[in-house]
């Protein structure tokens, strides 16, 4: 259960990297239209960079309850789990002012 946890916090934290990476390195001429169509996709992204944070702060209460919760002998298993997730959610969050400052760059920027 817990490596299937970690699993998917690395594959999302991952494609987050790399689809970010793609948004914030393109740095092309584009139309209008073209840059309408940036800012809906950068939009979508936002709203579900917000989704995983809100997931994974959820995966990390409930390891957080679990611990509390428990007598189990792998507590430095659970704990390093914990710090997995506590560095995922930073780097999401950081991830989503990025996203968030660069739309409203674009939003006042037509």
């Amino acid at each position: 259960m817990r490596l299937i946890i970690i699993i998917l916090i690395a594959v999302l934290s991952i494609g987050s990297i790399v689809i970010s990476l793609g948004f914030l390195t393109s740095q092309e001429y584009i139309d209008v239209p073209e840059i309408t169509d940036q800012y809906e996709k950068l939009d979508l992204y936002k709203n579900e960079l917000e989704k995983i944070n809100q997931q994974n702060q959820k995966i990390l209460n409930n390891l957080e309850d679990q611990i509390k919760n428990s007598n189990d002998v792998h507590m430095d298993q659970i704990n390093d789990e914990i710090e997995v997730i506590k560095r995922v959610i930073e780097e999401n969050k950081a991830e989503l002012e990025q996203v968030i400052t660069k739309l409203s760059q674009m939003e006042s920027d037509p």
